[in-house]
């Protein structure tokens, strides 16, 4: 597919249309149940009825995009979400009520939820449908209308998205907006409802600023560098097939990914063995391998092999997977999957999200070793740990600060629409997904009803010996 075949969508009056989805909410202030489920349906069309076009483009900005890894974890999980939504979205829309407590019965409470307004949505490249899709998803299911920046390094996934959304929604629903990082930068400073932001924690930071002046809330949806403990007790075989498989989706292009592996001492060789089997089983090849996933951009695959020349040349051991004789191919964007060990905390590679095939292996003693050293570096978004004694669990679980932890397994904490999603510290602030996200998108209102007869008269001035004695009652 030729960059022509989908025209990039020039960005518009990014403030006229901040402007027309405001007036609309406006006029519609409070959407019902049934018009934010056929809202939600739209989305789900969207997905379902253009997957070939999507894959598609998705690939061309990839150079070559795994058409299975898209429908996996691009589509799918997308439309787990709305499924989830439509269906809970009664519930979720419910005004709860409760007793007031027990010196102003009988008032009661009411918690309603209510639209915030105008949402803004940053998109990420590396998943640029999904981390479109699921912030719409909360955002449609607790009433808001959206505007959606696509990332300007995905330019024909984000100039297909802005069409299909023009041909699905009203355009006081949804609007979409390409253009550069200057329109990335004004978008941020429009004063937004709520702003959600997808990237790093280095743009995250400017985002923050801009969203300040405003007083917008943010949410940010960052990265850093996820660990993989493996436990004494572990499998290592099995373990290392797990963390494989979270490292190569995408060609370990993924916030979550697996960014090192903290592993008891003296498994470093069963542990690379059991990696190049799981490798081996999965992609036979990589070059001509059409479910093996190019990195996005020549810039990228520069950094990435940086990386690795800077640990070689820095003394560490530097192990490929598979053989990479089908690599030679001119023009080519993919890496193999690697494994570096004797890595020195000071490489590149032990500093950065390393958001590609290349996977460091660090060693340890002890079990409080370990934690200590995720403990003595920023916050991951994700932790992933691998063994079975429950003690060993509880001990890494109760001592570790990260967004998400899947436990036996990487990636699927993500996959759940019941449990939040979301960073802490340094890889981001904020959750969404299922009836979080519903919740971050709203104002849940709390509305104080007082009853026709109360006794707070009591209370109220000239103050004296009935107030004393009823005091002293309450400050029991």
């Amino acid at each position: 597919m030729d960059s022509s075949d989908i025209p990039l969508a020039a960005a518009t009056d990014l403030h006229g249309e901040f402007q027309r989805l405001t007036a609309a909410f406006q006029q519609d202030r409070m959407p019902d149940a049934a018009t934010r489920r056929a809202r939600l349906a739209k989305l789900a069309a969207l997905l379902r009825e253009n997957i070939t076009e999507i894959c598609a483009a998705i690939s061309a900005d990839f150079s070559h995009r795994s058409t299975h890894e898209t429908q996996l974890l691009e589509i799918f999980p997308a439309l787990s979400a709305i499924k989830h939504a439509r269906a809970h979205l009664g519930g979720w829309m419910r005004v709860k009520r409760s007793l007031a407590s027990l010196w102003f019965l009988p008032a009661y409470n009411e918690l309603r939820p209510q639209p915030l307004g105008v949402v803004g949505i940053i998109v990420p490249w590396n998943y640029p449908i999904l981390l479109a899709v699921g912030p719409l998803v909360a955002s449609l299911a607790a009433g808001n209308r959206a505007l959606v920046k696509m990332s300007e390094f995905t330019p024909r996934t984000g100039a297909l998205f802005a069409r299909l959304v023009n041909r699905y929604f009203t355009d006081n629903e949804i609007a979409v907006i390409n253009g550069e990082a200057d329109v990335a930068q004004a978008f941020a400073a429009l004063p937004f409802d709520h702003l959600l932001f997808t990237g790093s924690t280095a743009v995250g930071k400017h985002v923050m600023r801009s969203a300040a002046e405003n007083l917008t809330p943010v949410t940010l949806e960052l990265g850093g560098k996820s660990p993989a403990i493996v436990g004494a007790d572990a499998d290592v075989a099995g373990a290392a097939a797990q963390i494989m498989f979270g490292k190569c989706l995408n060609a370990g292009q993924t916030c979550i990914a697996p960014d090192y592996v903290l592993l008891p001492r003296g498994a470093e060789n069963e542990f690379i063995t059991a990696a190049k089997a799981a490798v081996a089983r999965q992609y036979p090849s990589i070059g001509s391998n059409p479910d093996y996933s190019a990195i996005v951009s020549p810039r990228h695959v520069a950094r990435l092999n940086g990386y690795l020349d800077e640990a070689r040349a820095r003394g560490a051991t530097v192990t490929p997977l598979v053989g990479t004789t089908d690599l030679t191919t001119a023009g080519t964007q993919k890496i193999a999957p690697t494994i570096v060990t004797n890595a020195g905390g000071d490489l590149r590679l032990m500093q950065d999200e390393i958001f590609g095939p290349i996977l460091p292996l660090i060693t340890y003693d002890t079990l409080n070793e370990a934690i200590a050293y995720v403990n003595a570096r920023p916050r991951p978004l994700s932790l992933y740990y691998f063994g079975h004694d429950r003690d060993d669990i509880k001990q890494v679980l109760d001592h570790t600060i990260a967004g998400g932890v899947s436990v036996n397994e990487t990636i699927m904490h993500i996959s759940q629409e019941d449990l939040p999603f979301g960073g802490v510290g340094a890889s981001g602030m904020g959750a969404y997904h299922g009836k979080f996200g519903f919740d971050t998108f709203s104002k849940l209102k709390p509305v104080f009803h007082q009853s026709r007869f109360s006794g707070l008269f009591l209370f109220k001035p000239p103050y004296g010996k009935r107030f004393n004695a009823l005091i002293k009652l309450l400050m029991k």
